[in-house]
């Protein structure tokens, strides 16, 4: 467990532009280290934010896209068509101007694929193509991802991991379905807490007003099935990445500047 890192900006558009640039950098280190590199993107005003932060960055053309494996953290259990669907959005901010292999893009199923309205069947499914592209040096039945976003909801929730939902007590599964979530739609597909922390690092995203009263949950000590973002932690970094607004119910002695 690493111990949380807050960076704040002004705003949400230059915690936007930072996280990108953070990101750029983090995927070309991997990339000349190990060859290729694993990200978890994440949906939501925030990811979708980082995403086209990242579309229009000079710096983008750093990144070898044909050597990087795309994740997602959860996704919405629609049809494929559905505007709603975070891999659609995903496509829409960023992914479709970028020369992406398409066999390492890894989107979560639809709710009229091969499993049909069985979101338990899709979920399962997800998780057995983490498992098939785990290895030996991995941790668990999930790759050991470079870096793992997450937004963070305004009652604390991360993915589709929903406080004292059962998705937020599992120890086993690295994917669940999720039924009855208190947000629209309430169907949907998510990594579990023991998968999260499969990553080497966990970028947490909070920006706005509405995610302030969550931050300062979340890093009081809370417990995770309370709280869930107070459980998404990675193997060598959480990083929390605001704006003013989120962390203005933060004490300052919380958010010493982070290293790059």
């Amino acid at each position: 467990m690493s111990t949380p890192q807050l960076v704040v900006h002004r705003d949400k558009e230059l915690m936007a532009q930072a996280a990108a640039a953070r990101l750029i950098t983090k995927v070309v280190d991997a990339q000349a280290a190990r060859g290729s590199a694993s990200v978890v993107l994440t949906g939501g005003r925030n990811g979708n934010g980082l995403l086209a932060a990242l579309a229009s960055s000079p710096a983008r053309d750093a990144i070898d896209w044909s050597r990087l494996d795309l994740w997602w953290g959860d996704e919405r259990f629609v049809p494929e068509d559905d505007p709603e669907r975070n891999y659609t959005q995903a496509r829409a901010a960023l992914l479709d101007a970028v020369p992406l292999d398409p066999k390492r893009v890894h989107a979560m199923p639809a709710s009229d694929g091969a499993h049909g309205t069985d979101a338990d069947a899709a979920a399962a499914a997800y998780a057995a193509e983490l498992a098939e592209a785990s290895g030996p040096e991995d941790h668990g039945q999930v790759p050991t991802f470079d870096v793992l976003m997450l937004g963070v909801g305004p009652d604390t929730h991360v993915a589709s991991l929903f406080p004292e939902l059962p998705g937020v007590r599992e120890t086993e599964r690295t994917v669940v379905g999720v039924h009855g979530a208190p947000k629209p739609p309430p169907t949907r597909i998510s990594l579990t807490l023991p998968a999260i922390r499969a990553a080497r690092e966990v970028w947490l995203l909070a920006a706005g007003e509405d995610k302030a009263h969550a931050a300062a949950i979340a890093l009081s000590g809370a417990g995770e099935v309370q709280a869930p973002a107070a459980g998404a932690y990675g193997r060598a970094r959480t990083l929390w990445l605001l704006d003013a607004a989120a962390a203005s119910r933060l004490p300052r002695s919380l958010y010493p500047p982070a290293s790059a």
